[in-house]
């Protein structure tokens, strides 16, 4: 087995793992396979990573950057099942960290397992490949 391999399947198993822990956070998500729950997590997060890339660098408005990024929490939320939300998940507006995030007080309170930032905030969809 070679050193490329060996990571591929680290890789692999944190995407599985990471996707088990979304499921238990969210038994009710559209997507029950942890790993495809994951993936279509990712492509929500790149959406968001340029929405608060293009609202730093003022190539949208303040009100469309609002509106895109409730539109895009209301699909990470339909995706989640987490409607109504009983989990408190938001776009953070900063392009210099992951965008979909859970409230880091919800996660302490709630005592969550799942890849935290350096705030302490949950991060739904992290980049498992540069690991």
């Amino acid at each position: 087995m070679s050193t490329t391999d060996t990571k591929r399947d680290r890789m692999y198993e944190q995407i599985q793992k990471h996707g088990e822990n979304l499921l238990k956070i969210f038994p009710g998500a559209i997507e029950q396979d942890p790993v495809k729950l994951c993936k279509r997590m990712r492509r929500l997060e790149s959406h968001g990573e340029q929405i608060a890339l293009d609202y730093c660098n003022g190539v949208t408005s303040s009100d469309t950057y609002e509106a895109t990024a409730d539109t895009l929490i209301g699909k990470a939320n339909k995706l989640l099942g987490n409607t109504p939300p009983t989990v408190p998940i938001f776009l953070n507006g900063d392009p210099r960290g992951y965008a979909l995030k859970i409230r880091d007080d919800y996660i302490r309170k709630h005592g969550l397992t799942i890849h935290r930032d350096l705030g302490g905030y949950g991060i739904l969809a992290p980049d498992l490949t540069a690991d």
